[in-house]
């Protein structure tokens, strides 16, 4: 899979070519660098503009690979002048579209495991499989926690939903403290939903910190966990079902998604960001908007943001209500026209 690309315009989309000399306006040629990448005197300039709360248009066209990923953009109240985009949130913009193909990807590879696993009896087995089948959750479950003990170096976790009960973030627990203890790098990858579960943040608390993150995002993939040789994916809706990887590029590949995902996500002791900082609705109702402007419906919008129906639908009342809607079409358009939600987003 390729990484991020940037458009001209600093959204996503069709990468650029390289800049070379002759992007620059006027003045000091620019550095000649990659369409990823960021020159000595960008860095110099985006400084200045976080320092001065801005920069000329001019200053800017001088480095326009500061425009190209996002992290000047312009002023809506005087059209010589450029705001400065802080980098996570330009960062959030650019993965974002990687992120969406990422989820197709691995959604589509999860259906045609279940669609053709059943056909591995039939065919026999080999002495090495790269792919392996495991039925029933307490084999799945003691399949992870034995790769866990033999992990020396990462174990990456990914989980849909919010709902974690004690007694499995209690075993999660004591499985984590001894590879925390003997210095693996322990990354857990949880939906914003689950921020607001009290076990998460008890079983947050009792851990050793050490090498362990946590980060939440708005949609994930299915169930996943990575480490040093291997890789665990569940693949049914029932999550009974999983998929055990051992081929080395596989689990390279599936290590790269996750750091792809993990740069796209939020630190689970930082406040999410919303659409702008006076936006009037919360980091969750900002994300079920979202889903609602391309057409989602509630039991879509719950099951990819890791929410019961009942509570998707608590949000989309409160945002009825905040922006004054009379009916989902309404909604629709007001969410549109308050600049919450851009018209040409879609999932």
């Amino acid at each position: 899979m390729s990484g991020p690309t940037v458009p001209e315009d600093g959204t996503s989309g069709t990468p650029p070519t390289g800049h070379g000399p002759e992007d620059g306006a006027s003045g000091t040629p620019h550095p000649h660098h990659g369409p990823e990448e960021l020159c000595a005197p960008a860095r110099l300039l985006y400084t200045d503009a976080l320092q001065r709360g801005g920069v000329t248009a001019a200053e800017a066209d001088r480095v326009p690979c500061l425009t190209r990923l996002g992290l000047l953009r312009p002023d809506p109240h005087d059209p010589g002048r450029r705001l400065p985009v802080p980098a996570a949130a330009a960062l959030t913009e650019l993965l974002a579209p990687l992120t969406r193909d990422i989820h197709a990807r691995v959604a589509a590879s999860a259906a045609l495991v279940e669609a053709l696993a059943p056909l591995a009896p039939l065919t026999g087995s080999s002495d090495d499989p790269a792919m392996t089948v495991i039925q029933g959750k307490p084999a799945i479950q003691a399949a992870v926690a034995e790769a866990g003990k033999a992990a020396r170096k990462r174990i990456l976790t990914l989980h849909p939903g919010s709902k974690r009960p004690d007694v499995m973030l209690e075993q999660a627990r004591q499985s984590a403290i001894e590879p925390l203890r003997r210095g693996v790098s322990m990354r857990h990858l949880y939906q914003h939903s689950a921020r607001y579960n009290m076990n998460l943040k008890q079983y947050v608390d009792r851990l050793p910190q050490g090498d362990l993150q946590i980060r939440t995002m708005e949609q994930t993939a299915e169930r996943m966990f990575v480490f040093d040789r291997s890789a665990y994916i569940s693949i049914s809706p029932e999550r009974d079902v999983a998929l055990c990887v051992t081929h080395p590029a596989l689990v390279r590949y599936l290590a790269h998604v996750y750091d792809v995902l993990w740069a796209g996500a939020t630190p689970f002791g930082e406040p999410l960001r919303t659409s702008s900082p006076d936006a009037p609705v919360t980091a969750v109702q900002h994300s079920i908007a979202r889903l609602l402007a391309a057409g989602h419906v509630d039991d879509d919008i719950a099951r990819r943001m890791g929410i019961s129906v009942r509570t998707c639908r608590s949000h989309i009342a409160r945002l009825t209500q905040t922006l004054g809607a009379t009916s989902r079409t309404h909604l629709g358009a007001l969410l549109i026209g308050s600049g919450i939600v851009e018209a040409h987003r879609r999932d």
